[in-house]
C-alpha cells in the first residue's frame, strides 16, 4: 500500500487569507464603513434629505477608502465625499468630507466631528430693500 503525503504536493491552501505580506495576483480586501460609522452617516443624509438639500446617495468599496457620495440629483456629480481612508489614520485622520471641487472641508478621526461640517448654519443672500 503506498502512502501520500501532502507536502508533497506544496504549500496547503487556504481559503482565507490570515495576514501577513498578500501573496502576489492577491488584492487587498476593499475598505467598508462599520455599522456605526454608516448610521452617522444616515443620520446627517436624513436631515439633509427632509429639508430638501440631498436627493441621492451612493456608496463604494474601494481598494485604500469607503466613499460615501451625496448627490442633488443622480445624473450629476456628488456635492460631497465622505471617505473613510484607513492608512491616514495616523496621520490627519480616517475620516474626510470633500466637496465637489476637490477640497477637503474637513479631516478628523472621529466621523461625528467630521459629520459636524454639516451643522454648520447655510448662509443665505439677503437683498437688500431699497
Amino acid at each position: 500500500m503506498t502512502t501520500i503525503d501532502p507536502s508533497e504536493f506544496g504549500p496547503p491552501v487556504h481559503s482565507e487569507w490570515t495576514g501577513g505580506p498578500r501573496p502576489p495576483g492577491r488584492s487587498a480586501a476593499p475598505v467598508f464603513f462599520t455599522r456605526p460609522e454608516l448610521d452617522a452617516i444616515l443620520n446627517v443624509y436624513g436631515r439633509m434629505v427632509a429639508i430638501g438639500e440631498w436627493r441621492d446617495y451612493a456608496i463604494d468599496g474601494l481598494r485604500e477608502a469607503a466613499v460615501f457620495s451625496v448627490f442633488r440629483r443622480a445624473s450629476e456629480i456628488p456635492l460631497y465625499r465622505i471617505e473613510k481612508q484607513p492608512k491616514l489614520a495616523r496621520k490627519q485622520g480616517a475620516y474626510s468630507v470633500i466637496s465637489a471641487t476637490g477640497h477637503i472641508l474637513k479631516r478628523g478621526h472621529d466621523i461625528q466631528q467630521v459629520l459636524r461640517v454639516f451643522d454648520r448654519k447655510r448662509l443665505q443672500v439677503v437683498e437688500a430693500s431699497a
